[in-house]
């Protein structure tokens, strides 16, 4: 199996003003593209590899030769991430979310806008490069919490179910924002996609674990 760069669903201006379009297009066919051929070439040597999802790659990191570890590890989180980030966003997006998400929000976090607070200041502190995330912790009843990784890690790694995803790799707002990545998280809420993060709640809260090790809703990053 080759792994494919899926297509952005929406056109690389629909998420403007908040996100511009030359930002999207050189983020998806350039950098996307990047983790998905490196992935490819990672994988040359490996023929019994070529048939796992990125999503199993990315978990069963001690089950991936020595030689290959690290590379498969990075492109298979950069392209799982990317996969993620496109659908975490919409152009319909932004608002607050309803139904048992926004329930569980507020359980968790006080408010919707406890929440946000809590996200924007993990994603402003985070150091370097990577993502800040909305999980909901399987082993802790379905809590939910917010979470940050560094490079292209993923907290599938750590059986923590992503449901929102923001990316906080300079490439993701530099050329709109420069140095601003407070400015960037806080107008990113403009475009975040609250019905995929519930869709991805309800199969959190309905899938057997086993299921969830490559959850359906990532068949965009597994194109055959």
């Amino acid at each position: 199996m080759k792994h494919m760069l899926p297509p952005l669903p929406y056109g690389p201006a629909a998420l403007e003003p908040h996100i511009d379009a030359r930002t999207m297009t050189l983020h998806h066919d350039m950098h996307h593209a990047s983790y998905v051929e490196k992935l490819n070439a990672a994988l040359e040597k490996f023929p019994e590899l070529q048939e796992r999802t990125p999503t199993w790659l990315l978990r069963n990191r001690g089950k991936i030769p020595e030689a290959a570890r690290t590379a498969v590890h990075n492109n298979a989180g950069g392209h799982v991430n990317h996969s993620m980030l496109w659908r975490a966003m919409s152009p319909q997006g932004g608002g607050e979310p309803s139904g048992v998400l926004a329930d569980a929000i507020r359980r968790d976090f006080g408010s919707f806008d406890g929440f946000k607070v809590r996200f924007n200041d993990a994603g402003g502190k985070l150091f370097g490069s990577g993502w800040v995330w909305l999980v909901s912790v399987r082993q802790d009843g379905g809590k939910l919490q917010v979470e940050t990784t560094t490079g292209h890690d993923n907290p599938l790694t750590q059986g923590h179910f992503p449901l929102l995803v923001n990316d906080v790799w300079e490439h993701a707002y530099y050329l709109k924002h420069q140095n601003r990545r407070p400015e960037y998280l806080e107008g990113w809420w403009a475009v975040a996609n609250w019905e995929e993060a519930a869709r991805r709640f309800e199969l959190a809260r309905a899938s057997a674990e086993e299921e969830l090790q490559d959850e359906a809703g990532l068949a965009v990053a597994t194109m055959a």
